[in-house]
């Protein structure tokens, strides 16, 4: 998971969620991505779960700088949303698998489930979407071209949500993938060819080709939008994370008073909450 002040409260949640529905948290370890070295934050997880097996490693922030195009919302700009690419280069090596959360999830059912998917001779487990209109995570001058439109022949591409994905990291780093994310968005400089920060070259390289788990774990668009963040219902059927992608994140709207129906499922989990707002654009 990535830390930083705005997102602190939610990571937090997440963490106590993980090991409230774990059949054994002494063997669950969490790493946390951090684009600065802050003590304070540190401090506040330790003094959270004192108890809890973490290692805090620190991203390079100018290494993926200048390959951020601007999205349609702020907060997917910044470089810390973008660490998932690297984590091959971040984790130690005695890091084979892992499994990847945004910080604004809470998980309701044993991690361990998750952790155990079979990947087979795939590099990525994570829930798939094949109803989702996949054209639209491309703009028209992607599908206009007729090079960049044959990107997904010979494989049945589907939709998937990064904030939510296991991940064989050594496969990742033998094949390369990193340098293969980094091309698509070298091409995005140049020309426009999505709107939504770091899941579409995701989806560029990896669509049709990762390993689908059930869609229980992730229930996933609680934030609404990236535009004006509304709010959504669950969709029906069994439960195993809950997922507020979107601009609404549920502290902010418990903070302003102006909760959806949804963000009463986050609060139990709210361990902290900070003396100062948190930000999200």
């Amino acid at each position: 998971m990535t830390l930083d002040a705005n997102y602190l409260r939610g990571t937090i949640a997440a963490v106590f969620s993980i090991l409230q529905h774990t059949s054994c948290p002494q063997n669950v370890a969490f790493h946390f991505l951090s684009s600065r070295s802050n003590p304070f934050i540190s401090a506040i997880i330790s003094s959270t779960f004192p108890f809890l097996n973490f290692q805090l490693h620190l991203f390079d922030s100018s290494r993926v700088r200048s390959r951020i195009s601007r999205s349609v919302r702020h907060a997917l700009d910044q470089p810390l949303n973008y660490a998932r690419i690297y984590l091959a280069d971040i984790l130690p090596p005695n890091v084979h698998r892992v499994i990847y959360l945004d910080s604004d999830v809470i998980v309701v059912d044993d991690i361990r489930t998750l952790w155990a998917v079979d990947l087979e001779s795939l590099v990525v487990a994570a829930p798939e979407y094949c109803h989702a209109n996949f054209t639209k995570y491309f703009t028209d001058a992607f599908w206009a071209d007729p090079v960049l439109a044959r990107t997904f022949d010979g494989r049945p591409a589907c939709y998937f949500n990064t904030g939510v994905m296991v991940m064989d990291v050594e496969k990742w780093r033998a094949a390369g993938y990193t340098r293969m994310v980094e091309d698509w968005m070298t091409v995005q400089k140049k020309k426009r060819i999505y709107q939504l920060g770091s899941l579409p070259p995701f989806l560029l390289v990896l669509a049709g080709n990762i390993k689908a788990v059930d869609h229980k774990w992730n229930q996933h668009g609680l934030g609404g939008d990236n535009i004006e963040g509304r709010c959504r219902n669950l969709h029906p059927g069994p439960v195993s994370l809950l997922h507020w992608s979107g601009k609404g994140k549920p502290w902010l709207r418990l903070d302003s008073r102006k909760p959806c129906a949804v963000d009463y499922l986050w609060a139990p989990y709210d361990l902290y909450r900070s003396s100062s707002p948190s930000l999200e654009e």
